[in-house]
């Protein structure tokens, strides 16, 4: 702790505060032994100079993850260290070995998911950040290793997440220890899924908590030998027995009974069950509902968590039955009998809930209703029924509930460790502990004392466990410790437990005593431990007492003690239900034996406690204990929000702060000799620079600054109490001082600067002002020079503009002048132009107007003249009116006329209606028609118009009378009719030309959709007839197989008797049968259905060269077999092994039959060759070979689309088999022109031709990518094993000593301590270029030799990166200098193997280079957000970025992370982020998928001539391989 004279004014120190229990500020004054504090928050404090603490100013921005890695142990420096790593979202940290872990309330995914399981699988503790799976992982690796079983004991108050860290414990233990499935479930699924249902019978809200168990869970999880689970058992403790019937606002009582009221509605109905609010037991409290929870869909969830761990449907079904029964029986109210001190049930509603509860119980009602309302007492003379009160009665009901619930939830564990099952034989076991933590309420009652008691426990364990862990740190190195003294906490638990006289035993004492009361047992404890220092009594209670517990001291109300204490069935309740027809409720009440019920009158709860704590305190001492401590942040349930005292009352209860002080009564500061020297070298730099080592160098410190107490270990240095402080105070002592005398020659250095810069622009302004005074000098003397030059200038000018100014305005006078006279000339000729214009238009005017009037005047004058000769006239034809002799003429000529006329019209009527009719019956001849009548028509209007024009001619020349006649101008009127008549037929004619067009395009369309039509109809005939021929042949087909088999089941018979041929001469006969080289040409020459013995001999025939060809092609096949299992290397880059392999195939037209056996042989080969290969080279080996008969076969075979030209193919060939037999081995095959192979005419890929491949060539083909994807990922995974150990290495530079670095840096050798630091590296480069030489060497393709290197390269970046964010250690400025220098060793190697080989692997490494080159950049404050996010690490994704600045933290220059501001803005980004949408891990998954297909290979790889290839020794010589060799040409 803190030492007084370590503070002087100007030191950080911490200041208690009532309100946030420690704050931080600097020391302005110190009188005596008091201190003035400026606080960082504006208040002025003063404090004891003994209760203020230092604080450390360089702890690393993001805090430490281990708190014995601070510098100053203490309460102020643990609380701001947890605050500060819980604002960086990291909720875990170590105390040594001890987990602290702080409740976010809210879901952090991404830590807990199966990618983080992977990465602290088998990490050593503190390599990886602290989590609750490194804890599981170190105790089943002690486990496994030491054979001795394991406990993690998880503690903390009701709302600190111990239930969610048991959760994650069991799940990571599961994954590490995890078997198959039997019968349907495992055993770790099942301890897993017991969780929702001991939570629904278990747990309950509580004021702190939603979701508060309210016993306590000790999980044995049970190994075998091999680390596999193989069985498990929970075991409980002290359930809360009084919330049955007892419950306050606003809690909730035990979440089954909520579920069961939120279930399907037949079982509400079933059970006669309806809203909480309606039952006793639940409306005691106003909470019938929980925020965000389901309690219909957490009941369906309980149901099938009850399937899985074994609980039959029936089983379920009694249980609720039992939680619906303890309902009902709740609200059973009575009220007082006829009789004296007697009850009965109250009303109609009470007697109905009776008869429920009995139903449900399957009991009696009345007997149900005496077990409530009576009590039997036995006496030796009789038997006496005493009747209860309404009161008595209502406690017997609360009794029979709780008794009832208690029996069930025992049941349900009982059933759940029998249905999981435990392994008799296991020897080592890992144990989880989720119990209660330290309680302290405003009210305590019996359940807080045993609560505090079982905590009492479990800290004195601890205790041990810590001192024993200092003991074995400063056995490990080998420091004297022997006088450091142990606190132990055994004198409060002597006070509860000690027999005879502690509580427990005084409490049972007072429970079999029937008078006692609460009273009595308190005044009983009183006296009893009156002189006890852990004991006090209350000044203003009598009933009340207060344990001093080691969190604090606790006041207990002793009112119910003795009622909770009791532990007994009453007698009736036993015999009632253990007589129900319910065979479950009658199992949970089993009859007692007779001398159980005679001898055990009294059962204490605490006694049973005491023994089950014994019990659990010896299985934990038998065990190595690891601990958990769960803290809760606020009691708001909120995130983000860090309560400091609540904090550190927690940090009290669950033994923290008492580990600390344990660590502080020995050497609470421990410092590596790295970090020590760093840190305190400037105290005695002669023994840094000087030839001494680290272990040397801390003691001469240490020994020069007169500290006495301190101890030299063997890797660290380890510090007493205050004496940091004081190593801290020198050193800011040593600091100070060089400050100051970095500031005297700075101001010196300064001063000196000033004056020379001073004097310098002296003689600078001097020579500038005298260089001044000459210029103006001489500027005055060229002025007057000028002035004489300029004025001599001016006056000419002046002169010469005069002159100019006075010759141009006489110009311009002359001009205008003259301008002026020419205006007027021009004016005077245009007016006498204009004047003599007017003259002759208005003399012309004159005249042309008086010749009109004389014209009208003679038109006037002629007009009355003829008028009235006319008149006369007139007069005349009235006179002669009768006489119409000429006027009949003159009409009969114009009816003449018009007849004439109206002939013409109906001629012109009668030639349309031929129109029309020729139009229907021939549309062709329309046109020629139209424009005939178009001729006609012109021909009539040609004869209307001479016609009209002769009448007009007639009409003139008639006599004037005529003219004026009547009849004339109704004739003219006939004449305009008909005229009309003529365009209407012309208007009609043009409609029907219209028409004509319409029709005639409808035609043309009509014509184009009926051929169209008939395309179509002979496209589907000419499918329809394909189709027939295919059935035909499929026909043709069936029967062909069916007379094959006919065939060889009569050889069969034939030769089976005589035993002609051994079982081998036989599978080769059939493989050569179904070879595919039968024809149907040969099947017509058997008779199938004749019996003669022609048929007989004509088998026999052919039977003999069937055999010897099989036999052939047999021997040919094992030498090829044989051939190829042997390394036959490569000709140039191709591979002979898969060219020869080729050949043969196409040769022997094996791809082309139905049945044989040499794929398989092949396949088989390939694969006996690298079945247990680790020989990269064998493996490149058969990959080259494998994808080069690859590309071949996806050149050459395809899919056998046409069956039917099969049958035409094979009746080329000969008629016989012994003739297609020969001609298969000794010939060239029709089917495949094999000049082609052999070079004539060229050999390259594009020539060959494709071959209608069948079944087993393709499944070969599919086989053959099965191999090539194999071998590439044995290749693949063989690489990632070399380099993953060095990989390790290769993210965390080697640390070395100050003073070697100092050294270092004036020594030559520093190149070749800086080669040292990258030899790991440089054995991955290595390693890399020996894969690639191995590659090479094989001439595998190089498309696969670059997707081999990109996935590489993508291992390398996920392994260093997922490294670099789960190890703070890593995330240092030196650390970057150092993975960088490594990435350029492998940018190197990308440029030295080329884009050929190394393709886009380098681009792989885009996280890891980032993350680095985030890490080595400078003045990281001043970045923003969009800086980092968008130029200097685009890829990295926000939680990442978040996670190295939080980790970030430079050993090099001090300097800090990103600004706060960009912490912030990255927090609220990723709580957006997972409130859209689940978080994703921020960890890298590793691609181990194969990269590429058939298609990839074969696009990527050139072309191929395998025609020059010569065979290898083996078949060279052998006849049968001739066609293999090279032919010249």
């Amino acid at each position: 702790m803190g030492t007084p004279v370590n503070i002087i004014v100007g030191s950080h120190v911490w200041v208690e505060d009532p309100e946030l229990a420690w704050i931080d500020g600097q020391v302005s004054k110190i009188n005596g032994q008091e201190v003035e504090i400026q606080a960082t928050n504006g208040k002025k404090v003063v404090a004891n100079l003994s209760k203020i603490y230092p604080k450390d100013m360089e702890a690393p921005a993001g805090g430490v993850d281990d708190m014995t890695k601070l510098s100053y142990l203490h309460e102020p420096g643990v609380l701001q260290n947890l605050k500060t790593r819980y604002e960086l979202n990291e909720i875990y940290t170590y105390t040594g070995s001890i987990l602290i872990a702080i409740n976010p309330f809210q879901r952090l995914p991404h830590i807990y998911d199966s990618h983080m399981m992977h990465q602290y699988k088998g990490a050593p503790l503190g390599e990886l950040s602290p989590h609750v799976f490194a804890v599981a992982d170190v105790a089943y690796r002690a486990m496994i290793h030491e054979g001795k079983s394991n406990s993690i004991l998880v503690s903390g108050e009701s709302g600190a997440g111990k239930t969610e860290t048991t959760k994650m414990l069991m799940r990571y233990l599961a994954f590490l220890g995890g078997r198959a499935a039997t019968e349907g479930r495992t055993v770790e699924q099942q301890v897993l899924e017991s969780n929702p249902v001991l939570e629904a019978f278990g747990n309950a809200k509580t004021v702190r908590n939603n979701n508060s168990s309210r016993f306590g869970k000790f999980v044995e999880i049970q190994f075998d030998k091999h680390g596999r689970i193989s069985g498990a058992a929970i075991r409980t403790y002290l359930l809360e027995r009084s919330r049955v019937c007892q419950i306050n606002d606003p809690e909730r009582n035990y979440h089954c009974f909520y579920l069961l009221c939120a279930a399907p509605q037949e079982e509400i109905e079933k059970y006669k069950l309806g809203n909480p609010k309606s039952f006793h037991y639940l409306n005691q409290s106003k909470c019938y509902e929980l925020v965000g929870v389901n309690d219909a869909h957490d009941y369906l969830a309980t149901r099938r968590a009850m399937d899985i761990v074994g609980i039959s449907a029936k089983e379920q079904e009694a249980i609720f039955r039992v939680v619906a029964a303890i309902l009902h029986l709740g609200n059973i109210v009575f009220t007082k009998g006829k009789e004296v001190d007697s009850s009965i049930p109250k009303d109609d509603q009470a007697k109905f809930h009776l008869n429920m509860t009995a139903e449900l119980l399957m009991c009696d009602p009345v007997a149900l209703e005496d077990a409530l309302c009576k009590r039997v007492m036995i006496t030796p003379e009789e038997v006496i029924k005493r009747s209860l009160d309404p009161q008595s009665a209502t406690v017997s009901r609360d009794g029979l509930a709780k008794t009832i619930y208690s029996r069930l939830f025992d049941w349900l564990v009982d059933k759940i460790n029998s249905s999981i099952g435990q392994d008799a034989t296991s020897k080592s076991l890992i144990g989880v502990l989720d119990i209660y933590g330290f309680e302290s309420f405003k009210a305590n009652s019996f359940e807080q004392f045993c609560i505090n008691f079982t905590n009492e426990k479990l800290q004195q364990h601890f205790n041990q466990h810590v001192f024993k862990m200092e003991q074995e740190e400063y056995t490990k190195e080998e420091i004297d410790w022997s006088y450091i003294e142990f606190v132990d906490n055994q004198d409060v638990l002597d006070l509860i437990e000690k027999k005879p006289g502690g509580i427990v035993a005084l409490l049972d004492e007072a429970c079999m005593f029937p008078k006692s009361t609460h009273e009595t047992f308190a005044n009983k404890l009183y006296q009893t431990f009156k002189n006890n220092k852990r004991f006090i009594k209350p000044k203003l209670s009598r009933t009340d007492f207060t344990i001093a517990h080691y969190a604090g001291e606790v006041l207990y109300q002793s009112d119910q003690f003795l009622d909770k204490n009791k532990d007994y069935v009453v007698p009736e309740h036993q015999d009632l239900l253990s007589a129900s027809q319910c065979s479950f409720v009658a199992g949970l009440f089993p009859p007692l034996p007779e001398e159980t019920s005679k001898s055990s009158k009294f059962s204490s709860i605490g006694s049973r406690f005491k023994l089950q704590l014994q019990q659990l305190m010896e299985t934990l001492n038998s065990t190595e204990p690891h601990y958990i401590r769960c803290v809760k942040p606020n009691n708001l349930l909120k995130p983000a929000i860090f309560e400091n005292v609540n904090i550190m009352q927690q940090l009290r209860c669950g033994g923290v702060l008492e580990a600390i002080r344990i660590s502080c009564a020995g050497y609470p500061t421990r410092r590596p000799f790295f970090d020590f020297i760093n840190r305190f070298g400037i105290l005695a730099p002669e023994f840094v620079e000087g030839n001494y080592d680290e272990k040397v160098a801390c003691k001469k410190i240490l020994e020069k600054k007169g500290l006495k107490g301190f101890q030299i270990g063997k890797t660290k240095v380890f510090l007493r109490a205050g004496q940091m402080a004081e190593l801290d105070a020198r050193r800011a002592e040593v600091l100070s001082n060089a400050a100051k005398t970095i500031q005297r020659r700075i101001r010196t250095h300064q001063a000196r600067k000033r004056f020379i810069a001073i004097r310098k622009a002296t003689i600078v302004v001097q020579s500038l002002w005298r260089g001044r005074l000459a210029c103006k000098l001489y500027d005055h003397m060229r002025r007057e020079a000028n002035a004489v030059k300029i004025q001599k200038h001016v006056r000419r000018h002046q002169a010469r503009t005069t002159y100019s100014k006075l010759r141009a305005s006489v110009l311009v006078l002359q001009v205008g002048l003259r301008a002026m006279a020419a205006r007027k000339e021009f004016r005077f000729r245009k007016r006498t132009k204009a004047a003599i214009t007017i003259e002759t238009r208005w003399r012309c005017h004159r005249a042309a107007s008086y010749y009109k009037r004389l014209q009208r005047g003679c038109l006037f004058a002629q007009c009355r003249w003829r008028g009235r000769i006319a008149k006369k006239e007139l007069r005349k034809l009235k006179m002669a009116a009768r006489e119409t002799g000429a006027l009949k003429e003159a009409k009969d000529k114009l009816e003449k006329h018009v007849e004439d006329l109206t002939w013409r019209l109906q001629l012109e009527k009668r030639l349309r209606t031929d129109l029309e009719e020729a139009k229907a019956q021939e549309i062709a001849k329309l046109q020629n028609t139209v424009q005939a009548l178009q001729t006609k028509v012109d021909e009539t209007n040609a004869e209307l118009v001479r016609e009209r024009e002769a009448a007009k001619k007639a009409i003139e020349e008639a006599p004037p009378v005529i003219q004026e006649t009547q009849v004339l101008v109704e004739d003219t009127k006939k004449v305009d009719a008909l005229t009309s008549e003529v365009e209407n037929l012309k208007a009609m004619l043009d409609s029907e030309r219209e028409r004509a067009d319409e029709s005639d395009k409808k035609y043309t369309e009509a014509l184009e959709n009926s051929e169209e039509r008939r395309k179509k109809l002979e496209e589907a005939e000419k499918k329809v007839h394909q189709l027939q021929e295919s059935l035909t042949r499929l026909e043709e087909k069936i029967n062909n197989l069916e007379s094959e088999n006919q065939v060889f089941r009569q050889q069969a018979v034939s030769m089976a008797p005589n035993k002609f041929l051994s079982g081998r001469s036989r599978s080769i006969i059939q493989r050569g049968a179904d070879s595919g080289h039968l024809s149907t040409d040969s099947r017509p020459n058997l008779d199938l259905h004749s019996h003669s013995i022609n048929h007989r001999d004509s088998s026999e025939i052919e039977d003999k060269p069937q055999k010897s060809l099989n036999e052939k092609q047999q021997e040919n096949q094992e030498l090829l077999i044989r051939c190829i299992a042997q390394h036959l290397g490569f000709s140039g880059n191709r591979p002979i092994a898969a060219c020869i392999i080729y050949k043969c195939l196409l040769h022997w037209r094996s791809f082309e039959v139905e049945r044989t056996s040499v794929f398989d042989r092949i396949i088989q080969t390939i694969g006996n060759a690298i079945e247990t290969q680790d020989n990269n080279d064998v493996l490149a080996y058969w990959l080259s070979n494998a994808s080069t008969l690859l590309l071949l076969l996806q050149r050459t075979l395809k899919a056998s689309g046409a069956a039917g030209m099969a049958p035409q193919r094979r009746r080329s060939s000969s008629a016989t088999l012994f003739g297609r037999m020969t001609q298969s081995f000794r010939g060239t095959p029709q089917g495949v022109n094999l000049s082609m192979i052999n070079g004539s005419i060229g050999g390259g890929m594009d020539s060959l031709r494709q071959v209608e491949a069948k079944y087993p060539a393709l499944l070969f083909k599919q086989q053959l990518t099965a191999y090539v994807e194999k071998i590439y990922g044995m290749i693949r995974d063989n690489l990632k094993k070399e380099i993953s150990p060095l990989l390790g290495l290769c993210i965390q530079a080697p640390r070395t000593s100050r003073a070697s670095l100092v050294k270092g840096a004036r020594s030559v050798a520093n190149a070749a301590a800086q080669q040292a630091l990258i030899a790991h590296w440089q054995g991955i480069v290595k390693s890399l270029g020996n894969f690639l030489d191995t590659l090479k060497s094989n001439h595998v393709p190089p498309f696969l030799v670059r997707k081999v290197f990109i996935q590489i390269f993508s291992f390398i970046n996920v392994q260093l990166f997922n490294s670099l964010l789960l190890r703070r250690e890593c995330c240092s400025f030196s650390n970057g200098e150092y993975v960088k220098a490594g990435l350029a060793e492998l940018e190197h190697w990308c440029y030295k193997a080329t884009d050929e080989y190394a393709g886009s692997a380098w681009d792989e490494l885009k996280h890891i280079r980032q993350a680095i080159g985030f890490l080595v950049i400078h003045q990281k404050p001043k970045k923003t957000l969009d800086e980092i996010s968008h130029d200097l690490c685009p890829v990295l994704s926000i939680q990442q970025l978040y996670r190295i600045s939080t980790m970030y933290w430079d050993d090099k220059y001090g300097t800090h992370s990103v600004s706060p501001d960009v912490i912030s803005n990255m927090r609220v980004l990723m709580t957006e982020d997972s409130n859209n949408a689940v978080s994703s891990s921020f960890l890298l998954d590793d691609d181990s998928s194969i990269p590429f297909s058939v298609d990839d290979i074969s696009k990527s790889m050139e072309q191929m001539d395998i025609a020059d290839i010569e065979p290898p020794p083996l078949i060279h010589e052998n006849s049968g391989f001739s066609f293999l060799l090279p032919r010249s040409d």
